[in-house]
Protein backbone atom coordinates (compact mmCIF):
# COMPACT_ATOMS: atom_id res chain seq x y z
CA UNK A 1 0.00 0.00 0.00
CA UNK A 2 2.51 2.42 0.74
CA UNK A 3 4.42 1.70 -2.57
CA UNK A 4 1.03 2.51 -4.29
CA UNK A 5 0.78 5.86 -2.31
CA UNK A 6 4.33 6.65 -3.24
CA UNK A 7 3.83 5.84 -7.04
CA UNK A 8 0.44 7.77 -6.77
CA UNK A 9 2.28 10.53 -5.19
CA UNK A 10 4.85 10.78 -7.89
CA UNK A 11 3.01 10.23 -10.27
CA UNK A 12 0.47 13.64 -9.51
CA UNK A 13 3.40 15.36 -9.01
CA UNK A 14 5.09 14.70 -12.50
CA UNK A 15 1.83 15.26 -14.57
CA UNK A 16 0.44 17.59 -12.43
CA UNK A 17 3.33 19.85 -12.89
CA UNK A 18 3.11 19.68 -16.65
CA UNK A 19 -0.55 20.24 -17.22
CA UNK A 20 -0.23 23.19 -14.93
CA UNK A 21 2.42 24.62 -16.92
CA UNK A 22 0.83 24.26 -19.98
CA UNK A 23 -1.83 27.07 -18.75
CA UNK A 24 -0.06 28.47 -16.79
CA UNK A 25 3.90 28.20 -16.35
CA UNK A 26 4.41 31.34 -13.98
CA UNK A 27 1.60 30.76 -11.76
CA UNK A 28 2.88 27.26 -11.37
CA UNK A 29 6.71 27.64 -10.45
CA UNK A 30 5.54 30.75 -7.72
CA UNK A 31 2.73 28.01 -6.08
CA UNK A 32 5.41 25.29 -5.95
CA UNK A 33 8.43 27.54 -4.73
CA UNK A 34 5.45 29.36 -2.07
CA UNK A 35 4.65 25.70 -0.73
CA UNK A 36 8.46 24.62 -0.41
CA UNK A 37 9.51 27.44 1.37
CA UNK A 38 6.10 27.83 3.66
CA UNK A 39 7.26 24.13 4.49
CA UNK A 40 3.86 22.52 2.73
CA UNK A 41 5.58 20.59 0.94
CA UNK A 42 9.26 18.76 0.09
CA UNK A 43 10.58 19.13 -3.32
CA UNK A 44 12.49 16.77 -4.96
CA UNK A 45 15.97 16.87 -5.02
CA UNK A 46 15.83 17.95 -9.10
CA UNK A 47 13.05 20.82 -8.22
CA UNK A 48 14.54 22.40 -5.36
CA UNK A 49 15.91 25.17 -7.17
CA UNK A 50 12.37 26.64 -7.46
CA UNK A 51 12.10 27.24 -4.15
CA UNK A 52 14.98 29.79 -4.66
CA UNK A 53 14.50 33.40 -3.69
CA UNK A 54 15.52 34.60 -7.24
CA UNK A 55 13.72 32.39 -9.07
CA UNK A 56 10.28 32.80 -7.22
CA UNK A 57 10.85 36.51 -7.88
CA UNK A 58 11.09 35.96 -11.45
CA UNK A 59 8.39 33.51 -11.50
CA UNK A 60 5.95 36.11 -9.32
CA UNK A 61 7.49 39.18 -11.68
CA UNK A 62 6.26 37.41 -14.88
CA UNK A 63 3.49 36.00 -13.66
CA UNK A 64 2.01 39.81 -12.79
CA UNK A 65 2.90 40.64 -16.85
CA UNK A 66 0.90 37.49 -17.90
CA UNK A 67 -1.75 38.67 -15.52
CA UNK A 68 -2.21 41.92 -17.23
CA UNK A 69 -1.75 40.71 -20.78
CA UNK A 70 -3.77 37.49 -20.75
CA UNK A 71 -6.99 39.67 -20.10
CA UNK A 72 -6.58 42.20 -23.08
CA UNK A 73 -7.79 40.46 -26.62
CA UNK A 74 -5.25 39.82 -29.21
CA UNK A 75 -2.52 40.15 -26.96
CA UNK A 76 -3.14 36.84 -24.91
CA UNK A 77 -2.89 35.35 -28.06
CA UNK A 78 0.46 36.69 -29.32
CA UNK A 79 1.03 35.98 -25.24
CA UNK A 80 0.44 32.36 -26.45
CA UNK A 81 2.58 31.67 -29.20
CA UNK A 82 5.51 33.07 -27.61
CA UNK A 83 4.43 30.62 -24.52
CA UNK A 84 4.60 27.79 -27.18
CA UNK A 85 8.03 27.82 -26.77
CA UNK A 86 8.32 28.38 -23.39
CA UNK A 87 5.24 26.14 -21.50
CA UNK A 88 5.91 22.68 -23.21
CA UNK A 89 9.38 22.64 -22.82
CA UNK A 90 9.30 23.73 -19.15
CA UNK A 91 6.31 20.95 -18.21
CA UNK A 92 8.92 18.24 -19.74
CA UNK A 93 11.89 19.63 -17.47
CA UNK A 94 9.04 19.72 -14.54
CA UNK A 95 7.60 16.53 -15.34
CA UNK A 96 11.68 15.01 -15.44
CA UNK A 97 12.90 16.53 -12.43
CA UNK A 98 9.67 15.28 -10.52
CA UNK A 99 10.63 11.84 -10.64
CA UNK A 100 13.88 12.36 -9.63
CA UNK A 101 16.78 9.93 -10.28
CA UNK A 102 14.79 6.64 -10.13
CA UNK A 103 15.39 5.43 -13.44
CA UNK A 104 17.39 6.96 -16.35
CA UNK A 105 14.28 5.18 -18.45
CA UNK A 106 11.68 6.67 -16.52
CA UNK A 107 13.02 10.43 -16.30
CA UNK A 108 13.20 10.02 -20.23
CA UNK A 109 9.36 8.81 -20.13
CA UNK A 110 8.23 11.47 -17.68
CA UNK A 111 9.67 13.91 -20.22
CA UNK A 112 8.03 12.77 -22.88
CA UNK A 113 4.45 12.76 -21.31
CA UNK A 114 5.11 15.74 -19.40
CA UNK A 115 5.93 17.62 -22.27
CA UNK A 116 2.85 15.87 -24.62
CA UNK A 117 0.50 17.06 -21.74
CA UNK A 118 1.64 20.25 -21.35
CA UNK A 119 1.39 20.33 -25.18
CA UNK A 120 -2.36 19.46 -24.90
CA UNK A 121 -3.30 21.64 -22.34
CA UNK A 122 -1.61 24.67 -24.06
CA UNK A 123 -2.69 23.91 -27.22
CA UNK A 124 -6.04 23.99 -25.42
CA UNK A 125 -6.24 27.46 -23.64
CA UNK A 126 -4.66 29.49 -26.41
CA UNK A 127 -7.26 27.67 -29.24
CA UNK A 128 -9.95 28.18 -26.89
CA UNK A 129 -8.45 32.14 -26.11
CA UNK A 130 -8.81 32.84 -30.63
CA UNK A 131 -12.19 31.59 -30.36
CA UNK A 132 -13.34 33.67 -27.16
CA UNK A 133 -11.57 36.50 -29.02
CA UNK A 134 -14.02 36.71 -31.53
CA UNK A 135 -16.62 37.52 -28.84
CA UNK A 136 -16.75 41.89 -29.09
CA UNK A 137 -17.01 42.12 -25.32
CA UNK A 138 -14.01 41.54 -23.17
CA UNK A 139 -16.01 39.94 -19.68
CA UNK A 140 -15.48 36.13 -21.22
CA UNK A 141 -11.86 36.79 -21.84
CA UNK A 142 -11.58 37.99 -18.53
CA UNK A 143 -13.75 35.32 -16.98
CA UNK A 144 -11.45 32.36 -18.97
CA UNK A 145 -8.33 33.80 -17.92
CA UNK A 146 -9.29 34.11 -13.66
CA UNK A 147 -10.40 30.40 -14.09
CA UNK A 148 -7.45 29.29 -15.76
CA UNK A 149 -5.62 30.79 -13.03
CA UNK A 150 -7.67 29.40 -9.98
CA UNK A 151 -7.47 25.85 -11.85
CA UNK A 152 -3.63 25.94 -12.01
CA UNK A 153 -3.18 26.82 -8.31
CA UNK A 154 -6.16 24.97 -7.09
CA UNK A 155 -4.46 21.78 -9.07
CA UNK A 156 -1.03 22.32 -8.10
CA UNK A 157 -1.89 22.15 -4.23
CA UNK A 158 -4.07 19.45 -5.26
CA UNK A 159 -1.61 17.12 -6.42
CA UNK A 160 0.22 17.68 -3.93
CA UNK A 161 -1.72 17.15 -1.33
CA UNK A 162 -4.95 14.82 -2.64
CA UNK A 163 -2.80 13.21 -5.38
CA UNK A 164 -5.43 10.27 -6.03
CA UNK A 165 -8.26 12.45 -6.31
CA UNK A 166 -5.79 14.72 -8.64
CA UNK A 167 -5.11 11.92 -10.93
CA UNK A 168 -8.84 10.87 -11.51
CA UNK A 169 -9.87 14.60 -12.22
CA UNK A 170 -6.74 14.40 -14.35
CA UNK A 171 -8.01 11.54 -16.63
CA UNK A 172 -11.47 13.52 -17.07
CA UNK A 173 -9.29 16.60 -17.91
CA UNK A 174 -7.81 14.51 -20.76
CA UNK A 175 -10.48 13.03 -21.97
CA UNK A 176 -12.32 16.35 -21.86
CA UNK A 177 -9.79 17.78 -24.52
CA UNK A 178 -9.60 14.57 -26.46
CA UNK A 179 -13.38 16.01 -27.35
CA UNK A 180 -13.04 19.83 -27.21
CA UNK A 181 -9.70 20.10 -29.40
CA UNK A 182 -10.73 18.64 -32.62
CA UNK A 183 -14.06 21.57 -31.90
CA UNK A 184 -11.43 24.25 -31.08
CA UNK A 185 -9.28 23.53 -34.68
CA UNK A 186 -12.45 23.41 -36.27
CA UNK A 187 -13.44 27.16 -34.81
CA UNK A 188 -9.86 28.34 -35.76
CA UNK A 189 -9.82 27.33 -39.22
CA UNK A 190 -13.61 28.89 -39.62
CA UNK A 191 -11.77 32.59 -37.97
CA UNK A 192 -9.43 32.61 -40.10
CA UNK A 193 -11.23 31.86 -42.91
CA UNK A 194 -13.38 34.36 -42.23
CA UNK A 195 -10.63 36.75 -42.17
CA UNK A 196 -8.96 35.98 -45.68
CA UNK A 197 -12.23 36.54 -47.18
CA UNK A 198 -12.72 40.09 -45.46
CA UNK A 199 -9.40 41.18 -46.83
CA UNK A 200 -10.20 39.40 -50.30
CA UNK A 201 -13.18 40.97 -50.50
CA UNK A 202 -11.38 44.44 -49.31
CA UNK A 203 -8.80 43.80 -52.12
CA UNK A 204 -11.69 43.05 -54.75
CA UNK A 205 -13.63 46.55 -53.93
CA UNK A 206 -10.27 48.42 -53.76
CA UNK A 207 -10.30 50.57 -57.31
CA UNK A 208 -7.44 49.35 -59.57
Amino acid sequence: MEALDQISTTLALTMGLAWASGINLYATLFTLGYLANTGNIDLPPDLLIISNPLVMGAAGLMYCVEFFADKIPGIDTGWDTIHTFIRIPAGAMLAAGAVGDLNPAIEVAATIMGGGLAAATHATKAGSRVLINTSPEPFSNWTASVGEDIAVISGVWACLNHPFLFLVALVFSILFMIWLLPKIWKGIKKVFRFIINLFRKKEDTTPA
